[in-house]
């Protein structure tokens, strides 16, 4: 309210106010603006401090010998990965099976690495989430239980040894879960009902020609070597065991993905997308290139990597039941989970978050290569 005094109108006083409201409102707008202008100046600071992702000066890659890690064999062979990779140099190192190369992920030898799904979900459950992502699939199937010729059904297994190719490795676990739905008992310690020897593939080989094992289950090529080399016949085709209810794909289990400390990709993601790159163009070059010369390369790169080609018999074979694919099938992750906490390998734990098939999307997307990659759930794509 305006008080007036005797001798003054009304006017003057109003104005005033008005005047005095219109000076401390432009107060309180610089006072504002002042503290709009430092914000953003502070954020622009901050911005301008912290550097952009650089492509890393080395990627330490992973995989094995074996022909479900073919997308490595070839990309390094043709030089798909290393040119994709651009000035970011490229160096490896070769394991015989997951709990290896999972712990040279962890202890920073290398820094991505193809691999079985079984000791990534390990990994990521040990540590709480925080060691590796699945960035991608690379191959479906190859997986086999082959025994000796006399061995005709579950019920003949019983005190038999097989073997693996390593404790807590997938091919480990689906031969531990498989004998658990047949009503073994097996441990971790090589007691049970049925023996089970994790042997490194190579030696399999020897000790099955030798007679000191009964069978395995192995990925390709050891699959095929055993069942043309050595006489042993396929008593379990895990493909069979997948009715395609978990991924929409009868018949595809993930036998080989590829994975990544989740500390490089986050301070190098360019380098990572470059990866996959090379990785997706790998996996192209492997379902377009014509059967004689895709087996020229491939039979090259083992040579590289393992020492020996194989036969063409043998790599016929082994070909045969692999699909090289970018999907790493997410939805039969949780089941992969369960085996491998029934097998006594790893812990019950969730793994949402296992997956990060954002930069694989991308890929995808750029080169019009096919359709976006799903995680289930599981992750973000």
């Amino acid at each position: 309210m305006i008080r007036i005094v005797a001798g003054e109108s009304a006017a003057p006083r109003r104005k005033r106010a008005v005047e005095a409201f219109l000076a401390i409102g432009l107060v309180l707008l610089i006072a504002v603006g002042a503290v709009v202008a430092s914000s953003i100046s502070r954020n622009t600071d901050a911005q301008a401090a912290a550097p952009a992702p650089t492509p890393a000066a080395e990627l330490k890659l992973g995989y094995f010998g074996n022909l479900t890690h073919a997308p490595a064999l070839v990309g390094l062979k043709q030089g798909i990965l290393a040119r994709n990779l651009g000035t970011t140099r490229l160096s490896t190192e070769t394991f015989n099976a997951g709990p290896a190369a999972i712990e040279a992920l962890n202890a920073g030898a290398i820094d991505a690495t193809y691999i079985g799904p079984n000791p990534a979900i390990n990994s990521f459950v040990k540590s709480g989430g925080e060691s590796v992502n699945v960035i991608a699939g690379a191959a479906a199937g190859g997986a086999q239980l082959v025994v000796k010729p006399e061995i005709n059904s579950a019920a003949d297994l019983r005190g038999k040894t097989l073997a693996s190719p390593q404790l807590g490795g997938t091919q480990d676990v689906a031969l531990r879960a498989w004998l658990g739905s047949q009503g073994y008992k097996t441990n971790v310690d090589g007691s049970g009902d049925v023996a089970i020897n994790p042997t490194e593939n190579a030696q399999t080989l020897k000790l099955f020609q030798d007679g000191k094992l009964d069978g395995a289950w192995l990925p390709e090529p050891w699959a095929s070597r055993l069942v043309l080399q050595a006489g042993a016949k396929v008593l379990v085709d895990e493909k069979d065991l997948w009715d395609g209810s978990a991924s929409g794909k009868p018949g595809e289990f993930p036998t080989t993905i590829l994975i990544v400390n989740k500390n490089f990709a986050a301070a190098h993601p360019e380098t990572v997308k470059a990866l996959l790159k090379g990785h997706a163009e790998s996996v192209a070059w492997l379902n377009d290139t014509p059967a004689a010369e895709k087996q020229a390369v491939i039979n090259a790169a083992l040579q590289d990597a393992a020492g020996a080609a194989l036969a063409a018999d043998v790599l016929d074979r082994s070909l045969q039941n692999i699909v090289f694919t970018v999907d790493p099938l997410a939805g039969t992750y949780p089941k992969l989970l369960k085996d491998g906490v029934e097998a006594g390998t790893t812990k019950q734990a969730d793994i949402t978050g296992l997956f990060d098939l954002r930069a694989l999307n991308e890929v995808i997307a750029a080169g019009k290569t096919g359709q976006p990659v799903s995680a289930a759930g599981l992750g973000q794509d």
